[in-house]
């Protein structure tokens, strides 16, 4: 790197690593509706079982990962009942989960980064998907990813599908305020947290049967790095957070004795295009960007409408979201940790098609995440040279 691209990313966070996970079970989307009603034995509500179809069509998904197995749900059939109490053993079942997708991925971001693991010096995880216990999991993951007694530790439960956006908000001011700190962030999900059977009066159910997947994303952040030994893919120039006021009730879930009742309303789409402009002119004002086409774009994969509502809003070119949609495509929506898949898949394809920067020949990008709320948070990056 050359010494004025040195100091353009000194004093600034700059994300060191990436990491990703996922289960090795897969189910295809084409086979997920009859997988479904076979095993929640549930082959007689067969006009539900033509209305999943019909929306797993419409997500565009291919493919989706899940811990999940036929062997568990044979083993406890109360998560094939809609309703049953089930919080208990879903509280058992949950933690295994999601800290071995965590620590995969973690793993995989410490081992990018090459440095020995004594000098992460903070350790951000968030999850919605594993009961809340004393101590957090962000303590078991310590351990097992060998990791300081001493690391400084932050634990976030149910934050949502935009929590990857937030962590990257508080590792960039852990790291800016920290001398010499570097921030191991994590997050991991898995569909466990709300399996259940499908109901006639609960088309929410439905919805989440069809999009969601299990994945855990993982990176390293620091500022100052050394480039003798450190390769920084982006810098964080700004983060943010909103939320669109009214939609309370638009997007989140419920905690109940059966373990998580999702609730997604059809306007969900039309509230995040409707308020996407307005959030990424106020992100993009004081670097005096107002061509969207300029950017890269490194998008949550909430689902096909929500991508289409803001390519249309934006007029951006199609290959713009490629990244996303493909995410989208081959993992469905992984909640927290997606965003985080769709920045491993930008810098992939930049190094595989031979761009300088791992922003896909754009300087200058942006980072966002919807969840419950509505609430989007967007991050201001900067593409960084791909090393030679």
């Amino acid at each position: 790197m050359a010494q004025d691209e040195q100091k353009s990313v000194r004093g600034k966070a700059t994300v060191l690593a990436i990491g990703t996970a996922v289960p090795p079970n897969i189910i295809y989307q084409s086979d997920y509706p009859d997988y479904y009603f076979r095993v929640t034995k549930s082959e007689h509500l067969t006009e539900l079982k033509q209305k999943l179809t019909r929306i797993c069509t419409g997500t565009k998904i291919r493919k989706r990962h899940f811990y999940l197995t036929n062997e568990m749900l044979n083993d406890h059939p109360n998560l094939i009942t809609h309703k049953e109490p089930s919080l208990d053993l879903r509280n058992v079942l949950l933690p295994p989960a999601v800290t071995m997708l965590a620590k995969d991925a973690a793993e995989e971001a410490l081992r990018e980064w090459g440095q020995p693991r004594s000098r992460i010096t903070h350790f951000i995880f968030h999850t919605s998907s594993s009961s809340v216990k004393l101590p957090g999991l962000d303590y078991e993951l310590v351990k097992l990813l060998g990791l300081e007694p001493t690391v400084n530790r932050n634990m976030i439960y149910f934050t949502g599908c935009y929590a990857s956006a937030t962590l990257l908000r508080l590792a960039k001011d852990l790291a800016e305020n920290n001398p010499g700190a570097r921030v191991l962030a994590v997050c991991s999900e898995t569909t466990l947290r709300f399996f259940r059977g499908p109901s006639e009066t609960c088309m929410d159910t439905l919805v989440a049967q069809s999009l969601f997947g299990d994945g855990a994303g993982a990176v390293i952040v620091g500022s100052d790095p050394d480039m003798s030994i450190e390769r920084p893919l982006y810098e964080i120039l700004s983060t943010g957070q909103s939320f669109i006021p009214g939609t309370d009730d638009a997007l989140g879930g419920i905690l109940s004795e059966a373990g998580v009742f999702m609730y997604v309303a059809p306007s969900v789409p039309m509230h995040i295009t409707n308020n996407i402009k307005k959030c990424v002119s106020k992100a993009f004002q004081p670097l005096g960007i107002s061509d969207w086409n300029s950017l890269f774009w490194i998008v949550h994969p909430g689902g096909r409408k929500i991508l289409d509502g803001i390519e249309t809003e934006l007029q951006l070119e199609k290959e713009k979201l490629l990244p996303t949609r493909h995410v989208l495509a081959e993992f469905g929506n992984m909640a927290s940790g997606s965003v985080i898949f769709v920045m491993a898949e930008m810098r992939n394809r930049s190094r595989k098609e031979g761009k300088a920067t791992t922003g896909d020949g754009a300087e200058f990008g942006v980072l966002l995440g919807f969840g419950p709320g509505i609430t989007i948070e967007a991050a201001v990056l900067r593409a960084l040279p791909i090393p030679i």
